[in-house]
C-alpha cells in the first residue's frame, strides 16, 4: 500500500465507463491500496440532494442531474488524493472529459452490452434502464458514448477479469503515470 505523505499529493484518479463495468467495486479496492479517498459521484449527489439518482431523474429530470454532476466535478471534491467513480453519463457532457483529464488521470472501464445487462438487470435503481427493451437501450447508449469514453488516458476491459485483477492493472498504470516506485 502506498502511504501518502502530506508533502507529496497524489493526482486524482477518475474512473469512467458505462454502468455495470465495475467502477465502484474496483475503485474501492484501488483507493484503499493507493491510500486515496474513494468518492462516488452519484453517492455525493444523493447526499447533497437527499434524493436517490432515480428520484432525481423522475422528479427533477435528467438535465438537472447532469447539472449536479457538473457542479460536483467543478467544485464538489478535493483536487488531489482522491479516486472518483464517475456516473456513466458524466464524461459525455460537453467539455467534461477535458475537465477530468486536466484534474487527473482518467481510466475507462469497459464491458460488452451483454455483460453490462447481466450485471445490471436486477437493479431497479438504474433510471436509464427503465425501458421495455433494456438491452437495446444499453447498446444505443454505448454507441453514443463510445467516442468520448475512448478519450480516456487508459481503457481497460472488465470482461472476465476479477475485481482484484482490474485493481492491479489500474494501480500499475497509475503508478507509471505518476512515477511512483513504491
Amino acid at each position: 500500500m502506498i502511504k501518502n505523505p502530506s508533502e507529496h499529493k497524489l493526482t486524482n484518479l477518475y474512473l469512467i465507463g458505462f454502468m455495470g463495468t465495475g467502477k465502484s467495486s474496483v475503485g474501492k479496492v484501488v483507493a484503499e491500496k493507493l491510500g486515496l479517498r474513494f468518492i462516488d459521484s452519484d453517492v455525493e449527489i444523493e447526499k447533497e440532494t437527499n434524493l436517490s439518482v432515480s428520484q432525481i431523474f423522475s422528479s427533477l429530470g435528467e438535465a438537472k442531474f447532469r447539472d449536479l454532476e457538473k457542479n460536483f466535478i467543478n467544485q464538489g471534491h478535493p483536487s488531489s488524493d482522491c479516486l472518483i467513480s464517475c456516473g456513466g453519463g458524466l464524461p459525455i457532457q460537453s467539455g467534461m472529459m477535458n475537465i477530468l483529464k486536466n484534474k487527473g488521470h482518467v481510466f475507462c472501464l469497459s464491458a460488452t452490452p451483454e455483460t453490462i445487462y447481466h450485471r445490471t438487470k436486477n437493479n431497479s435503481d438504474r433510471p436509464l434502464l427503465q425501458s421495455p427493451a433494456p438491452m437495446a437501450k444499453i447498446k444505443k447508449l454505448i454507441l453514443e458514448r463510445e467516442e468520448i469514453y475512448s478519450q480516456a488516458d487508459h481503457i481497460i476491459s472488465s470482461e472476465q477479469r476479477s475485481i482484484q485483477t482490474m485493481a492491479e492493472i489500474i494501480i500499475q498504470k497509475y503508478r507509471e503515470a505518476n512515477d511512483i516506485n513504491r
